[in-house]
């Protein structure tokens, strides 16, 4: 079968796309409004800091399913991880371990959260912030009540960033610049205790902003404590003329924790607060860094540039064992990532466009990692299962435009490379081999945007983004050679406000992979030391309908429901039976609710919820299905007065019980999830 070219494609969607889309849309016009011709929806209220279009361009420009969380939804919500505030959040896949420091992770568009392949780019205030693997431990050190908004960016048209975003990316924006301050106190269910604490300082040019939180909690199941802490600063100066803005900033987080062990399916049921006994010397503790130069400018009416220089570091020391039968490992985990990023916009005014902004931006990072595990017997080291250290640096550059036509035709067309360099050593072997030969990686990406009168548009957009192997499988250990696994990825789908207090997105979505790998995790030590496997040629797809409404000043709610599906469609020749198969722990569905209500002034009422339908947990589909949920929450706020506030939480409210699910290389493992909590917490602003 030949590729068909991006063109081709993007006017094959937008020849079946817009027809439909002018038909609904014209029944559905309304009062004018600003944006029309992008995809964005925003759910809550974000601080906004400048009006206009200056600076970078920004994900809201191109024209891709792009979700936007404001802080009134975030920083009230008191969870023991910050991946836990992503069940608000339409289309994302949360999956729960629940297991010390390695407690959850987020995915998008059909990809699973299990660490084989780590989809989605994380960043924290802009920063690159992934592990190795692609997983996300850095989402662990920032609180809910630093976070000012949370973007997220879904499909393969981004341009702006290259590893790691093979399904989209995830950028968590904190405090900055602010001239105030807020405390919370909190306790709650399994002995949870918890403090909050930000502060900022604004004198003349200068700012200053300081985060500390600490948590406490026993967890849910026996042997689960968890002991968190957290302490975050930025300094920053802005020209008094505005022409520039540079500051410092930095975090250090903490997490002591205990690990409560999977359990088989039986006792999952029937005892889901239990620990089997082979975990009681099982535990994790988990160190974060960052550090980051940042620097931003104005030159001249028409140009704009930004530059960061950042250090991640992170360390992972964990004792486990997965099943009775299997064998206890000590994992370490050593990697410090530095990275230097930068962009250059420009924004000439033109008689033939109503904006034109063309955007060149780089970036590269260096990474060098050890990952060491070692088998354990009575609490001593007593072999060595694995000693790497291993160095994974990458570049990229990308070029793109936003030219708004008039009509209200938006077009977006990018162009982004990226190489890769690197050498891996087996310190236990001897021996030392080079990264694989990618070469250079193209990406070309397009989008495309019509608004149809005010209150509506539709939007196509074609892009392509690409997988290495993680740990020792972006290296050439064998005679083979690999080339990296691409990802195209298109998008269709139909923005429009249907009245006044209403915003609502539908979207339809394909993305196939040439030779999807996957790391074979290996839980019992004796198997799967981190190889890549092969998954063979794969097609995900779907579609999401979401709805954000505010009928009256008093009221919000929001629905999302998303329809997915993962297959391989060409094995490895390994697993012939794999052919046509759902790809493991990726639920059929995924959905969220919810409505915030101000009863009185002074009392605010709300219920929100979120579930997923059930997974297979294995490629070949033939060990059940497991995972299914909907847990509904229910909370209360009550002002008393001007600066402080007392709020009650009652999460999963209905009791409901349900599991993640594991299984690999003939083990399996049931992780029960949290029954109803309660959690009283004092807030108060100065």
């Amino acid at each position: 079968m030949t590729k068909r070219p991006a063109i081709a494609i993007l006017a094959r969607v937008l020849r079946r796309t817009l027809p439909a889309g002018a038909a609904l849309a014209g029944a559905c016009l309304a009062t004018a409004a600003a944006g029309a011709d992008d995809a964005v929806l925003t759910l809550g209220k974000v601080r906004v800091e400048a009006a206009g279009r200056k600076g970078a361009i920004a994900a809201s420009d191109v024209s891709t399913s792009v979700d936007i969380l404001g802080a009134d939804l975030l920083q009230d919500q008191h969870v023991d991880y910050s991946w836990e505030l992503f069940k608000r959040a339409p289309g994302v896949q949360v999956t729960e371990f629940r297991m010390g420091t390695d407690a959850g992770r987020i995915s998008l568009r059909g990809f699973n959260g299990e660490g084989r392949i780590n989809a989605v780019k994380l960043l924290i205030d802009g920063v690159p912030s992934n592990d190795n693997a692609g997983g996300m431990p850095y989402l662990d050190a920032v609180f809910p009540l630093e976070i000012e908004a949370i973007e997220i960016v879904r499909g393969t048209n981004d341009a702006r960033y290259g590893l790691n975003a093979i399904a989209g990316d995830v950028n968590v924006v904190t405090r900055q610049g602010r001239d105030d301050g807020v405390v919370s106190l909190g306790a709650g269910s399994f002995g949870t205790r918890e403090i909050q604490l930000a502060k900022g300082f604004v004198q003349g040019p200068w700012s200053q902003d300081y985060f500390v939180a600490w948590r406490d909690s026993d967890g849910y199941r026996d042997h689960a404590r968890a002991i968190r802490r957290v302490f975050s600063g930025k300094w920053f100066y802005t020209d008094p003329q505005g022409m520039w803005k540079a500051g410092l900033s930095g975090r250090y987080y903490r997490n002591d924790a205990q690990e409560p062990g999977y359990l088989q399916y039986a006792d999952a049921v029937a005892r889901p607060r239990s620990s089997p006994d082979y975990s009681r010397q099982d535990h994790s503790e988990r160190q974060l860094a960052q550090t980051t130069l940042s620097a931003e400018g104005e030159a001249g009416s028409d140009w704009h540039w930004s530059a960061k220089a950042y250090v991640n570091r992170y360390r992972n020391d964990r004792v486990v064992k997965f099943t009775a039968a299997g064998v206890r490992q000590e994992r370490y985990s050593d990697e410090t990532h530095r990275g230097l990023l930068g962009t250059l916009t420009w924004r000439p005014a033109v008689d033939w466009a109503e904006e034109l902004a063309v955007e060149a931006g780089v970036d590269a990072q260096w990474q060098d990692n050890v990952s060491r595990r070692f088998a354990i017997v009575d609490g001593e080291r007593s072999a060595v299962l694995r000693d790497w250290a291993y160095s994974l640096d990458t570049r990229g550059a990308y070029v793109q435009a936003v030219v708004r036509a008039p009509g209200g035709l938006k077009i977006v067309p990018a162009y982004r490379i990226d190489r890769v360099y690197g050498d891996f050593t087996d310190v236990d072997g001897g021996a030392r081999y080079p990264v694989y030969g990618y070469g250079t990686i193209r990406q070309p990406k397009i989008s495309v945007s019509q608004a149809l009168g005010a209150d509506a548009s539709v939007y196509a957009n074609w892009g392509r983004t690409f997988q290495i192997g993680s740990g020792n499988g972006a290296y050439r250990t064998q005679a083979h050679q690999l080339s990296p696994s691409i990802n195209d990825g298109w998008e269709a789908g139909l923005r429009l406000r249907p009245w006044r207090r209403a915003d609502a997105r539908v979207a339809y979505w394909e993305q196939r992979a040439s030779g999807e790998v996957a790391t074979v995790l290996g839980v019992d030590g004796s198997v799967g030391t981190g190889e890549v496997g092969n998954v063979g040629k794969t097609v995900r797809k779907g579609w999401d309908v979401q709805l954000n409404l505010q009928p009256g000043e008093r009221w919000q709610a929001w629905l999302a429901y998303s329809r997915q599906t993962a297959r391989i469609v060409a094995p490895d020749p390994s697993a012939p039976l794999t052919r046509g198969r759902q790809i493991e722990n990726v639920p059929r569905w995924l959905a969220s609710a919810g409505v915030d209500w101000q009863a009185t002034p002074r009392l605010k009422l709300s219920a929100w919820g979120n579930g997923q339908g059930d997974y297979y947990i294995e490629r070949s589909n033939t060990e059940g299905r497991y995972g299914g949920y909907v847990l509904a929450n229910l909370g209360a706020t009550w002002t008393l007065a001007d600066t402080s506030e007392l709020a009650l939480q009652v999460r999963n409210a209905t009791d409901r019980a349900y599991v993640y699910a594991w299984y690999d290389s003939g083990s399996e493992g049931y992780s029960p999830g949290d029954g109803r909590a309660f959690h009283v917490s004092w807030s108060r602003s100065f």
